[in-house]
């Protein structure tokens, strides 16, 4: 046992490599890597703030700040790992701001889905004698037997509730685990009951689970309503930047502290796992960052409201009748 520590190489137990480091070893195939990935998290941003000034003029007021918010969600992460992969000493800080500015995407996402409905009034109005199903994910999918809730003023505001207490307690959390890292209490890697992170990583989880619910909840209820509005697409982006950023990441991360992805100096294992994690990660969201510009990019109007259509129906079934007469 002595042995194989001896024989390990020093620099898989050193902190990960600065940025100059990383340049001056990069070979023919990794030059080519960096520079793809970094155009396409360079192509991503451009893309990105090409989309705000398409949606800051064609898009009504109401719903500016919310689209430009969730659009931002791939970009923005992408962006990020492109700079975690280049400065990997600062992967800590790129992941919390990912992360953070994803709780507020959280958020943003169930608003947008109410403002696509016109507004609370709007949504209040058109849902009057409708009901919530709450025996869905990721808390209660498993739970059918729940009785579904009546939509008024008070249940949708506990739904805002669940989704922003995410937002507000994450940006909480991650200022406090730098404070606690400045004072060398706060350390990802850092498993044990007497670590900052065992505490803090956990609640986060769960703050997480209790807002993904709420947006879970409306979707379900509004799906059909925005249909026309491709909310399915849409919401379906929003999971997967969700799996990609949050799971995957969790997943490969684990992997590394475990041991389970090898050291390759100048990476010891655990920043070996960060950066594969950084490259997949720029990879898939440019490929996002394009499917939701098709989909967000376009022109906004209101959805019909549910009165007129029935009316439209009655008129049309009333003509029908009295041409067969």
């Amino acid at each position: 046992m002595e042995g194989t520590n001896s024989s390990m190489d020093p620099s898989c137990r050193r902190q990960p490599p600065l940025a100059i480091d990383i340049i001056l070893q990069l070979d023919i195939f990794g030059i080519v890597l960096y520079s793809v990935l970094t155009f396409m998290a360079a192509v991503s941003m451009l893309i990105y703030i090409e989309e705000c000034i398409y949606i800051y003029r064609k898009v009504a007021s109401n719903k500016k700040s919310i689209i430009i918010w969730v659009n931002g969600a791939a970009p923005v992460i992408g962006t990020m790992s492109c700079l975690g992969m280049w400065i990997p000493r600062a992967t800590m800080f790129t992941d919390m701001t990912s992360a953070t500015y994803f709780a507020i995407v959280v958020f943003k996402f169930l608003i947008l889905m109410i403002e696509e409905c016109g507004g609370d009034e709007a949504f209040l109005k058109r849902s009057a004698k409708k009901t919530f199903r709450i025996s869905t994910g990721p808390c209660c999918c498993c739970c059918p037997c729940l009785p579904n809730v009546q939509v008024n003023r008070q249940s949708l505001f506990i739904l805002k509730l669940g989704a922003f207490q995410f937002a507000l307690l994450k940006v909480i959390f991650t200022i406090l685990s730098i404070i606690l890292w400045t004072n060398d209490n706060y350390d990802v890697a850092d498993l044990n009951i007497t670590g900052a992170a065992i505490w803090i990583n956990p609640a986060v989880g769960v703050f997480t689970i209790i807002a993904l619910w709420p947006v879970a909840i409306m979707f379900m209820h509004v799906r059909n309503t925005l249909r026309s509005l491709k909310i399915i697409p849409k919401y379906a982006m929003y999971q997967l930047v969700l799996i990609l950023s949050q799971l995957q990441s969790a997943i490969i991360n684990i992997l590394a502290m475990k041991g389970t992805i090898a050291c390759s100096p100048p990476y010891s294992s655990q920043a070996r796992g960060y950066l594969m994690s950084q490259q997949l990660l720029i990879l898939e969201m440019f490929i996002i960052t394009l499917v939701t510009r098709m989909l967000y990019r376009r022109e906004y109007e209101p959805i019909p409201d549910q009165e007129s259509d029935e009316e439209k129906k009655m008129v049309l079934a009333s003509e029908s009748s009295a041409t067969t007469a």
